[in-house]
């Protein structure tokens, strides 16, 4: 009996409960903050959605008021966004092409 060792069998020692304690405590960090960052992602994607529809409605369809106008007379409307457009490419914020498709599209070419 002298030389032998103490051995403990069954539950974990002070160790082994620290250990379990932090896995277990880390991987609940882990899971909620992907639960916040999911919920925040969605939150944002949902203010985006509910944004679209407001700024629809804010800005009045501009074909409808170019056909009252009668063809190939533009309104002030229509200048107003042609002016812009010219505006933006010199600003060289829109490329040629772009220009030149935003402005077909403008005049109903």
């Amino acid at each position: 009996m002298i030389g032998r060792r103490v051995t403990r069998s069954g539950r974990p020692g002070l160790i082994g409960t620290v250990a379990r304690t932090a896995v277990v405590a880390g991987t609940a960090t882990a899971v909620s903050g992907r639960v916040a960052e999911r919920q925040q992602q969605r939150a944002a994607q949902e203010a985006a959605a509910a944004q679209q529809p407001q700024q629809a409605a804010a800005q009045p369809p501009q074909p409808a008021a170019s056909a009252a106008a009668g063809p190939g007379t533009p309104d002030s409307g229509m200048l107003h966004q042609l002016e812009r457009l010219a505006e933006l490419h010199t600003q060289g914020m829109l490329t040629a092409e772009e220009f030149a498709a935003a402005k077909q599209r403008l005049l109903g070419v």
